[in-house]
């Protein structure tokens, strides 16, 4: 997965990208618009009508013209606190619905991607791009562009304002103006890397705590506590240090501008307080005008520094997230044909495949499997069984050959269907938090309960599943931690049966249970396998002795074909490894 990011500050591309995501809300998003303007526009009112009140009223003591004027003022602040609530409001809830948009297609793209986009990707770090990355996308609109069009409107109305209430008292300000702007640039300068380098440190430490949590057992039976203690508290001490960059750069910051800011208002109040004095009242008002306009100008300035960190963080964060959108990962669905009522006939001409270029994993092999048929193939690790299966479900297109089932290319088959066709029990079984029953039927609405508890007694796990709490809604917990490995390996068994698939493939689905469990699994084996296409990838050749062929693998080759019979009188690859097995069987 591709790691590179620009940081830019603001990238019209991007936001462009994500403005298309607004189409669903355009009321909601000229009310915002609206909002920004119309506080823009209030920014000044309430400083001029202050300066009326003080040289008109306070000065001249008219009570009643002053009290008109109070609650003016008071009107014009509730106006702004209208528009604040919408403002605040509506620019929020477009950041949420946005991103939940963007969420969705996110995890709808990757539900599509190939195996190998997922062999080859951190879990941790894609779990960051889906939650962590996107609610940062939402602080754009609601805390991010924004609040800097809203603050950047208002400094130029009450800039435009103090012009024209007293020019001199106008430029004292705007002279501190560049020295600020000028050391907020070097401030983006100096957190731009570090906003990309917490972002980095958050997606390992994703990563790390995910791998480890999920390997916690490994961790624990190697005694590697204190290593993978260590390792965390490293990548934690980079994650605080990421972060206490930027509390660096903003310490120095903030005081910068808060004491420039304190200085231009005590020469605003100098200056105009010697013009006072030499006669001119009327500067009372102004210079109280100015005091709150200055405080007006300087606070959104300090705004406007914060905000494009929380806008460069939210542009990098949908940088990572289209990254991913942009992944050419997903799997060709090239097929138009709907794969229903098959027959089961498989096969494999002259195959070719590899995972990495140039290091073949299948070097052409060919074979068939008839209706009906239980094939069985065997091998040492790393021969090739299991990428069969993988090839035969499209999960990696193949170099060469073809691939067919019932005399039809599977390309030609729609992804969905074809899957649909074929149910898999793999050796490594993976059940969701969730009850027994939605991991049978995997929340599929057109299996009844009645239906899976009539299949669990014809495979013979009805009264297992019966024992426990709550029965078919028994919650197995993450992975199905709360079951043996033998016991899922029956739900899984259970799940491919009520499917009613036309091609069944078992792999390596007895190797690492007990014989107890061997015994039910043998017997669920022979049920849902009657009658139907079945391959099986063995490890235990005592199993597959009535399978009716078996094929021997050897380094992506198939170097033998025949019934178990047939294998044994050949005296080779397949005769070795059963008298092997047979051997360590007749030693424990």
């Amino acid at each position: 997965m591709s790691e590179k990011v620009t940081g830019k500050v603001f990238d019209l591309k991007l936001f462009k990208r994500l403005l298309m995501y607004v189409k669903s809300y355009r009321s909601q998003f000229i009310v915002s618009i609206m909002s920004v303007l119309f506080l823009a526009g209030l920014a000044a009112v309430y400083p001029m009508l202050l300066k009326i009140v003080v040289d008109d009223y306070i000065i001249n003591k008219n009570a009643e013209q002053l009290l008109i004027f109070s609650l003016i003022m008071l009107g014009v602040k509730i106006l702004q606190v209208v528009f604040q609530f919408l403002y605040i409001y509506f620019t929020n809830w477009l950041g949420q619905h946005i991103i939940k948009d963007i969420r969705t297609e996110l995890f709808g793209r990757m539900l599509r991607f190939k195996m190998q986009y997922f062999n080859t990707s951190p879990v941790g770090k894609l779990v960051t791009r889906v939650v962590s990355d996107t609610e940062t996308i939402a602080s754009i609109f609601g805390q991010g562009l924004f609040v800097i069009i809203s603050d950047l409107l208002q400094m130029l109305v009450i800039i435009i304002v103090m012009i024209w209430m007293d020019w001199g008292l106008a430029l004292i300000v705007i002279a501190v103006l560049p020295i600020i702007i000028y050391a907020t640039k070097i401030f983006q300068i100096k957190i731009k890397s570090t906003f990309q380098d917490v972002r980095n440190q958050v997606a390992n430490l994703n990563s790390f705590v995910q791998e480890r949590v999920t390997g916690m057992k490994i961790v624990q039976l190697f005694t590697r506590e204190k290593i993978e203690y260590d390792k965390f508290v490293e990548i934690n001490d980079k994650h605080k240090k990421a972060h206490i960059r930027t509390v660096w750069y903003y310490s120095i910051f903030f005081p910068i501008v808060e004491v420039l800011s304190s200085l231009t208002l005590a020469v605003v109040v100098w200056y105009g307080g010697l013009k006072a004095i030499s006669g001119g009242q009327e500067m009372l008002g102004t210079i109280t005008s100015f005091i709150m306009m200055t405080m007006g100008l300087f606070r959104p300035l300090r705004q406007i520094a914060d905000k494009f960190n929380t806008l460069q963080m939210g542009m990098v964060a949908a940088e990572r997230v289209f990254n991913v959108l942009d992944e050419d990962a997903e799997e060709m669905n090239i097929g138009t044909l709907i794969a229903e009522n098959l027959r089961g006939d498989i096969s494999f001409k002259d195959v070719t495949f590899s995972y990495i270029k140039d290091e073949p994993v299948l070097k052409g092999i060919s074979f068939e499997v008839k209706q009906g048929e239980t094939v069985a193939v065997v091998g040492a690790t790393g021969a090739g069984k299991s990428t069969i299966i993988n090839l035969l479900n499209r999960f990696y297109n193949i170099n060469s050959g073809e691939i067919a089932i019932d005399g039809i290319n599977i390309d030609q088959f729609t992804l969905h269907s074809l899957r649909g066709q074929i149910g898999v029990v793999l050796q490594d079984v993976f059940l969701f938090s969730d009850s027994i029953f939605n991991n049978i039927t995997l929340n599929n609405n057109t299996i009844p309960l009645e239906e899976v508890k009539v299949a669990a007694k014809k495979i013979g796990i009805h009264d297992f599943i019966m024992s426990l709490p709550n029965d078919y809604h028994y919650n197995v917990k993450e992975r199905g931690s709360m079951l043996s490995s033998g016991q899922r390996q029956l739900i899984a068994f259970l799940r491919a049966y009520v499917s009613k698939p036309a091609i069944l493939v078992l792999d390596e689905a007895t190797s690492s249970i007990d014989s107890q469990s061997e015994k039910l699994i043998q017997k669920a084996t022979d049920t849902i396998t009657k009658n139907r296409t079945s391959i099986i990838i063995a490890h235990r050749l005592a199993t597959i002795k009535k399978a009716d062929k078996i094929i021997v693998m050897e380094k992506g080759n198939i170097v033998e074909q025949g019934t178990h019979k047939e294998l044994l009188q050949q005296k080779g690859y397949y005769n070795r490894l059963y008298e092997i097995q047979f051997e360590t069987a007749k030693a424990s």
